[in-house]
């Protein structure tokens, strides 16, 4: 399922918007003092994965449909290229949300101590 919605036998799933992961904050310490495994908090490295694993998801299903329709075994190329697109456009996403991030910390860091 995408989050953009997907064309099956069925019909036509809605806007899955709701379906992003959620981060589970509860436990972070702003301060970033105490015991990581004390507060139960994940570094950010680990948040970063969590929120990239739906890109990989969605590439690498692209990229089973796309072998599936170059191997003739049987599906549909508007799924493959439906499925290409939205791998792009999550990429492209998750580009820009990184490009942010980093303007964030530059900004972070031309402040005055």
């Amino acid at each position: 399922m995408s989050t953009i919605g997907a064309i099956t036998a069925s019909g036509i799933t809605p806007h899955a918007a709701t379906r992003l992961p959620a981060l589970d904050l509860k436990g972070l310490n702003p301060g970033g003092a105490g015991d990581k495994a004390a507060t139960g908090t994940s570094d950010f490295a680990g948040v970063l994965s969590q929120l990239a694993s739906p890109l990989i998801d969605k590439q690498n299903e692209a990229a089973a449909l796309t072998k599936s329709v170059l191997l003739g075994q049987g599906a549909p190329l508007h799924q493959s290229v439906i499925a290409m697109q939205e791998a792009s456009v999550a990429f492209s996403l998750m580009v820009e949300v990184r490009n942010k991030v980093v303007e964030g910390f530059q900004e972070l860091m031309r402040m005055p101590v």
